[in-house]
């Protein structure tokens, strides 16, 4: 018989990352070997039966001695800071975005793991003006300097392209989620809608696309035990706009002005009110809006939500709200 699986995860203490361990778990039967590993260390009544945890760094330079050990097959690697704190800086977020990756990826090599299964961003494509209405996988990565995440999502597939010429070896199957959604999602989108006041910008519609946080990880479920690769965009179908949201929130919409939005920002940021500057207007101007039909036809998942059914049920599930 053909010897099961070993796995794994890094960010498991991040939002997807329990709920990825918590499914391998479920499933801990199919598995040799599951090894749940973040920075953060995991409290012990949170933890899974059957599931190893790891408090290691992703820029350790241990990483391919200890995947060697547990002779790995799957790395899923979620490790990425999200939402920086407010001490946080754009070399220590290169250092764990980038490096990070760059350092799991040669453990990776050096450990013979078979496949690395990496959660990519939207934001890779960038926010630009003349953003297609809606992004296939093969539309250019622009990412934007001023976006550190978007920045170094860009950054790390491009490492990814090259891993994938040097190192076919190692098999990669990556994934580009819009905002991701469910009951406990809690980050810098979501911290828009508990504002009192939906605030937009004029002439722009900042459309939105939502993935249910589910299908991230049913997708990812997927991509563990089938042989697939392959770059997949994850996105429930359709949009909801600013004044959509609004609405749905039972909430004023009031858009700005874009200079004025940018004026105030700029001011907000050197008093030390807001740790968001000017270039937050182009993170809602210019929204990449994904296309989810690779994922459906190519990769065989139909989200299981679309993007007002995953708002939705984040509106119900939070407060209560049905529309």
């Amino acid at each position: 018989m053909e010897r099961k699986q070993s796995v794994f995860v890094t960010g498991a203490a991040g939002y997807i990352g329990r709920q990825l361990v918590e499914a391998l778990a479920s499933e801990r039967g199919r598995f040799e070997t599951i090894v749940a590993d973040d920075v953060r260390d995991t409290p012990q009544q949170e933890r899974h039966p059957g599931v190893e945890y790891l408090s290691l760094d992703v820029r350790s330079k241990d990483l391919a001695e200890i995947l060697s050990s547990f002779h790995i097959d799957v790395v899923v690697h979620l490790a990425t800071i999200v939402t920086p704190g407010k001490k946080s800086d754009r070399e220590f977020e290169y250092s764990v975005d980038v490096l990070g990756t760059q350092n799991v990826l040669e453990a990776c090599v050096e450990a013979h793991v078979k496949k690395i299964i990496i959660t990519s961003s939207g934001a890779a494509y960038g926010y630009h003006a003349d953003n297609p209405a809606w992004l296939e996988e093969d539309h250019k990565l622009r990412g934007n300097s001023e976006f550190a995440y978007s920045d170094h999502k860009r950054l790390v597939e491009e490492m990814l392209a090259r891993y994938r010429k040097e190192h076919p070896e190692l098999k990669q199957l990556v994934f580009r989620p819009g905002t991701v959604l469910g009951e406990t999602a809690d980050n810098q989108i979501t911290a828009l809608f508990k504002k009192p006041v939906i605030i937009g910008l004029m002439g722009a519609a900042s459309p939105f696309v939502f993935i249910w946080d589910k299908d991230v990880v049913a997708c990812i479920m997927k991509g563990i035990k089938e042989d697939l690769t392959g770059i997949y965009n994850l996105a429930g179908d359709g949009t909801l706009t600013m004044r959509e949201i609004a609405f749905l929130l039972g909430k004023p919409y009031v858009p700005f002005p874009v200079r004025l939005m940018s004026a105030s920002l700029w001011i907000l940021k050197k008093l030390g009110l807001t740790q968001y500057g000017p270039e937050q207007v182009g993170f809602l101007r210019y929204r990449p809006v994904l296309s989810n039909r690779r994922l459906k036809e190519v990769f065989g998942y139909t989200p299981q939500k679309s993007t007002r059914e995953v708002f939705e049920f984040y509106l119900h599930r939070t407060t209560g709200l049905h529309r």
